[in-house]
């Protein structure tokens, strides 16, 4: 599989061809769009990698330093639920998630972010977010996730 440095600079290269084609829609958006394009691109390598088989094997043990705290705290299996749960989100609620749980902004900062009249308004957005997103998991894998 490519180097994490090359998957970043696929990603950036994707997001300055298509540029006219963003929208922005407040703080946060266009990181979301990187986020997007970056993983459609390690889609299309996993893809890649299952179709050409992988020419080196790496240690089990070893772990990369840079896994998400979400990843962590959920597992693949779970982060692959929480993915697809965050793609049926309204965009509001996908942004009010991804500035709060993966980016780690403050209720105040995301108020601003999102536009909301306070920080408490912004808490109620990413609590709602976040409730319906279980949901949407707990559909998903017929079961508890995410608690």
């Amino acid at each position: 599989m490519n180097e994490t440095a090359d998957l970043v600079q696929i990603t950036l290269l994707r997001a300055l061809n298509h540029l006219d084609r963003f929208e922005s829609r407040g703080e946060g958006a266009f990181l979301a769009y990187l986020r997007a394009i970056l993983l459609n691109v390690i889609r299309q390598e996993i893809r890649r990698t299952h179709r050409r088989g992988v020419h080196e094997s790496l240690h089990d043990t070893l772990a990369s330093p840079y896994v998400s705290l979400v990843e962590r705290s959920i597992g693949m299996e779970q982060l692959e639920r929480y993915q697809r749960a965050l793609e049926t989100l309204p965009e509001e609620k996908q942004h009010a998630v991804l500035l709060r749980i993966e980016f780690g902004y403050s209720y105040a900062q995301i108020a601003e972010a999102l536009d909301k009249p306070s920080a408490d308004a912004a808490r109620m957005t990413v609590v709602r977010a976040l409730e319906e997103l279980v949901h949407i998991i707990d559909v998903d894998g017929n079961g508890p996730a995410l608690r």
